[in-house]
């Protein structure tokens, strides 16, 4: 067990931001879990959970408590020939994880190779990327109940997973379910998703494993978003909105060439990176934060960035598309 006071939040996100926990608590097993949310010190204190910190912004310091799960136990739980269930637990860095399973030729994951995070946030923000979401491969989480420090179990389906949403994430329920572990199904035989963009090309191979998958995703990542060693930030700042078919042909009918994805028959997914350079903000700064010019779903830490900066900045860009689309992008990334 790891216990800091007053402690450094910059290196705890890859925003590098200058914020301050009053306090940080890791911990390698549910028992000392337990035995921190226990402690008479942390009784009335504001709680936090974070995994790699890939997914935050701290407006502010935290007058409380950050939690983070040093647990990395991994295992096979289930084989039957066709799939196997593997158990993860919440403080694996989930590009490891998608490393093991392709090294392990195992399919199902290598549409999510490179993206930052740990297993359990995976879990509460449904990743996702190139046409697959974790809920896909997700067969149930386990996690402690903070009101009772029992355990429990959610079922995909009792996740109520949806576009980088998910049960975990209700305000009702903020932070009274702690991850522990997520189990997840891969597969011993092909289930490529091929339909997004540059993975397309990858049809053509005559003989593709998901090693060659993985490797052009970590390409086609590194070319369009920066590494969070050398540029902070915190990937996609901006969920993709989801609009009905009305307002789309209204947007089409001024852009032709505008890209989309049709979600069913009635919705179309657009992408939030075009919306933001179509609207001119390609570049944009405030202070030393800027919309990064690869790719503009990104907001980066030039390198002397404040919170505010960044707060400013993206609401410059909520602001500036809602003018010129009538669409309100909503942040992927947790405001706190």
């Amino acid at each position: 067990m790891l216990l800091i006071q007053d402690f450094d939040l910059s290196s705890a996100t890859t925003f590098h931001l200058p914020a301050r926990a009053r306090w940080m608590a890791e911990y390698d097993s549910v028992d000392q879990l337990r035995s921190i949310l226990a402690d008479s010190q942390f009784a009335t204190m504001k709680r936090l959970h974070i995994g790699a910190g890939s997914n935050l912004l701290f407006s502010k310091s935290f007058d409380g408590l950050v939690l983070h799960s040093a647990m990395k136990g991994m295992s096979t739980v289930a084989d039957d020939g066709e799939s196997v269930i593997i158990r993860a637990e919440s403080g694996i860095v989930w590009d490891d994880f998608v490393q093991h399973c392709v090294d392990s030729n195992l399919y199902g994951a290598e549409n999510l190779s490179y993206i930052p995070g740990e297993v359990g946030a995976s879990a509460v923000q449904n990743i996702g990327a190139y046409g697959v979401e974790v809920k896909d491969l997700i067969v149930k989480v386990e996690a402690l109940d903070t009101f009772t420090s029992g355990m429990v179990t959610f079922t995909a389906d009792e996740c109520r997973y949806g576009y980088r949403d998910s049960l975990f994430k209700r305000p009702d329920l903020a932070g009274r379910y702690i991850i522990t572990a997520v189990h997840y199904r891969l597969w011993h035989t092909p289930r490529y998703t091929l339909d997004y963009g540059p993975l397309k090309e990858l049809r053509e191979v005559t003989y593709l494993t998901p090693a060659t998958v993985r490797n052009r995703v970590i390409e086609i990542r590194r070319s369009k978003l920066p590494e969070p060693s050398e540029l902070g930030s915190a990937g996609s700042f901006f969920k993709n909105p989801v609009i009905d078919k009305s307002m789309w042909r209204h947007i089409q009918s001024s852009y032709p060439e505008a890209p989309h994805y049709d979600v069913d028959d009635n919705l179309v997914k657009v992408p939030a990176g075009w919306l933001i350079e179509t609207s001119g903000l390609k570049g944009a700064v405030e202070g030393g934060a800027m919309v990064y010019q690869r790719q503009c779903l990104v907001i980066v830490n030039t390198g002397n960035a404040t919170s505010d900066d960044v707060v400013k900045l993206y609401r410059r860009v909520q602001a500036t598309v809602y003018d010129r689309f009538g669409i309100m992008l909503s942040p992927e990334v947790n405001v706190i």
